[in-house]
This record gives structure tokens, C-alpha cells and sequence, in this order.
């Protein structure tokens, strides 16, 4: 499987690595957090490091690192705007069940 961006998600990387002037792509990950878990962690890579998955979508890197990747195999990454609220939303189908709050899942 893979991890891919919608083309949506991927111009707004793109247009946020445009702005800091560097970046070899977006670094996702997870981490142990609230009440259901794991929580998704997406911050800019500046750098490819040994033993990372790199995935291409919309000429867009995403960068995972190898343990992340059981957790998030198969994850489709979208940028919604809705009101005042924007952000990444992920289609995990990993996901056994998500918290009340929308901020942490279960595998």
C-alpha cells in the first residue's frame, strides 16, 4: 500500500514548503496521547533520514519513518477548510476507533 495526499492537501504543502524557502516534504508519524491512544503528527522534513518511507503524491513527498508505517499504511491525507477551522484530515484504515474530541484513534 501507500500513503498518499489529495491534490488539495498536496498544494497546500507545497505552498507552505514554498514559504519557509526548504523542504524535502511533509513528515507524518504518531504518537501515544489521549484517550483513545495515538495521535497523528505532521510537521515539514528538511531531510530524508535512513530507514524513512518516502511516498510521492501530487509531486509532493510524504516522509514516514519505518515504525510509523504499520500505524499508517494505507492513509489518505486531505486539507479541509470548514468556517474558521482548516487542517489535515486523515482516511486511515487502520482506524478501530476514534476519540469524542477527534483528537487521538486506536489501531
Amino acid at each position: 500500500m501507500a500513503i498518499t495526499l489529495t491534490e488539495k492537501a498536496a498544494d497546500r504543502v507545497r505552498s507552505f514548503i514554498d514559504k519557509r524557502g526548504k523542504g524535502a516534504g511533509l513528515r507524518l508519524g504518531v504518537k501515544n496521547v489521549g484517550c483513545s491512544g495515538k495521535a497523528y503528527v505532521v510537521e515539514y522534513a528538511d531531510s530524508i533520514e535512513p530507514g524513512d518511507q518516502v511516498f510521492e503524491s501530487h509531486g509532493v513527498k510524504v516522509i514516514i519513518s519505518a515504525t510509523n508505517l504499520v500505524f499508517l499504511d494505507g492513509t489518505e491525507i486531505d486539507y479541509e477548510r470548514e468556517g474558521l477551522s482548516e487542517g489535515f484530515k486523515f482516511r486511515n484504515p487502520n482506524e478501530k476507533a476514534r476519540c469524542g474530541c477527534g483528537e487521538s484513534f486506536s489501531i
